[in-house]
């Protein structure tokens, strides 16, 4: 599996509009693409913005050329992300996932 990590910084209502342009535009098209293994959309607010972290998750690099194109290493932003957004990375960083240990159900 392959993590796909990008940065961003917002305000709070930026951030809020990030959050629903995420939800509502991004995850359903990365969920009709064969190989997107899931998403995390992580935020920390720090002072008058907000650090936004998007991580997705792939089986191959073939599965993420479906989404991003040739050029791997370049960030898939779209109008209305960067209109809500103070700054954000026009690169992503790619990492092997060596172990995934999800959390052991605790259902009867």
């Amino acid at each position: 599996m392959i993590a796909r990590i990008w940065h961003a910084t917002a305000t709070p209502s930026g951030a809020d509009a990030y959050r629903r342009h995420f939800t509502e535009a991004v995850l359903p098209e990365l969920q009709k693409i064969t190989g997107h293994q899931g998403a995390y959309l992580l935020q920390h607010p720090a002072a008058e913005q907000v650090d936004i972290q998007v991580i997705t998750f792939w089986a191959s690099l073939d599965a993420i050329r479906s989404f991003a194109g040739e050029d791997l290493d370049t960030a898939v932003v779209e109008p209305d992300a960067q209109a809500a957004l103070l700054t954000y990375s026009a690169t992503v960083v790619h990492h092997d996932v060596i172990i995934a240990a999800p959390q052991p159900s605790t259902a009867p």
